[in-house]
């Protein structure tokens, strides 16, 4: 076993040694390839006859991405990390020296989502975990090699097919047939570089990024929520996959080209229950009371969303929300909008804590308060005016007399090709709800 861990580390070593003439105080500057070892120390077996094997780079159950460490001066950087068109900009960064390990350390803070990557730093190698708090035992084993701009590999097999367009998808596939779940993979090929996402009805994957040799292609997304990892390979018209989310889930799917596929709509997927009516009493993190129904209301169009911090889609739909009132001041004065919260965790003056955080970083302009633990079933207990609440986000708007007008399930977020339309969309639809 100890044989094993050392022809593992060698390289880890080696990579040390290059990176000998060192022009910087802490983290090398530049490009870095990170990866998350969901299945820690796996080792891969080749065969000869198979040329889509490419394990000379990366292994199955590794979660490969890129970042960035930018020097603000001598001693102050952050992080950035990359997925696709995606940056994501790290600045809560704790750096220091390990006395008893005679290293330098760094805990680089995802905020809004309470994880962070903790690393041991030697030259241009980084070696550690990331750990989600607000998850029992959740920490998955991590290292990162400096100068390295290549997310799976830097080899050009060429590819046997162009994958560019869309892919009806299926999800779970190795599970109960009630349990499949429908997407849209949405795929954006230049040579072996791959791109995309998958739509599903209760949002999407965000941005993926990766590559296509041969007949076998993997896509991967880190974003400190969630780890996301694709593999598959082209079978005939057709495209058989394994979908990890993390180290603990694994399932299987299948996609194929459909021209009438597509997905139920959003907006059709929650319904209102006859007779009834939206009404709460809640508090700000800062204590301040809210009731609805209220004068506070009254001659305004109401814009309510379900989300949780720990959610990446419902984020995307935050900053659509923020960007949308700031560029729409005219409207803006006569809407009322209000996220609530459904957080992980019991402690409700942490979660209020947390929420102050998460609003002051996102800029968000409106109110965010904690509605309940999170889950489906408790944001259906705090609003029985839905049927169902089967997404997060899902957002309602009522009018000026405090009818539910609209439910929409899931966020199409920036990641894919129905964002621009959806807010040419939705702000059509707010400007005749405020003119009625």
């Amino acid at each position: 076993m100890q044989k094993f861990a050392l022809f593992l580390l060698f390289p880890l070593l080696f990579a040390a040694c290059i990176t000998a003439d060192k022009t910087y105080n802490r983290a090398a500057p530049g490009i870095w390839r990170g990866v998350l070892e969901l299945e820690h120390f796996s080792m891969p077996s080749k065969k000869k006859d198979d040329v889509a094997i490419v394990y000379d780079q990366f292994k199955p159950g590794e979660l490969p991405f890129n970042f960035t460490i930018n020097y603000i001066d001598e001693e102050r950087f952050y992080m950035e990390i990359i997925n696709g068109d995606q940056r994501i900009r790290l600045d809560s960064i704790q750096y220091g020296r390990d006395r008893s390990l005679a290293r330098d350390t760094m805990n680089v803070w995802f905020p809004e989502y309470q994880s962070y990557i903790h690393a041991e730093i030697r030259g241009g190698v980084m070696q550690g975990y990331w750990k989600v708090t607000t998850k029992e035992d959740y920490q998955i084993p991590f290292y990162a090699n400096s100068g390295r701009d290549y997310r799976f590999t830097n080899l050009n097999k060429k590819p046997l097919a162009d994958l560019t367009g869309n892919w009806a998808t299926a999800f779970g596939v190795d599970g109960k047939p009630e349990d499949v779940e429908k997407a849209v993979g949405e795929f954006k090929q230049n040579g072996n570089h791959l791109q995309g996402t998958f739509r599903t009805e209760t949002g999407d994957y965000g941005f993926l990024e990766g590559t296509i040799q041969d007949r076998k292609f993997s896509m991967s997304s880190f974003d400190g929520a969630h780890a996301f990892l694709f593999s598959g390979s082209i079978q005939g018209d057709s495209l058989q996959g394994e979908f990890r989310s993390g180290h603990k889930f694994k399932s299987l799917w299948t996609a194929w080209k459909d021209p009438s596929f597509d997905l139920t709509a959003l907006d059709s997927l929650t319904h209102v229950k006859a007779g009834s009516a939206v009404s709460f009493s809640v508090k700000t993190p800062d204590g301040r009371a809210i009731s609805f129904p209220a004068p506070a209301f009254d001659n305004k169009v109401k814009i309510f969303t379900i989300t949780g911090t720990w959610c990446p889609n419902c984020r995307d739909e935050q900053v659509f929300l923020t960007q949308f009132l700031k560029e729409n001041p005219d409207l803006a004065k006569d809407l009322s909008v209000i996220a609530f919260s459904f957080e992980k965790g019991n402690d409700v003056e942490k979660a209020n804590r947390h929420l102050a955080a998460y609003k002051e970083k996102l800029g968000l302009p409106f109110d965010l308060v904690y509605a309940g633990l999170a889950g489906r079933a408790e944001a259906a207990k705090f609003f029985p005016a839905l049927d169902d609440v089967s997404a997060f986000p899902t957002m309602m708007i009522l009018d000026k007399q405090n009818q539910i007008i609209r439910v929409h399930t899931g966020f199409d977020g920036p990641a894919t090709s129905r964002y621009a339309s959806f807010k040419n969309e939705f702000t059509q639809f707010v400007k005749q709800a405020i003119n009625q």
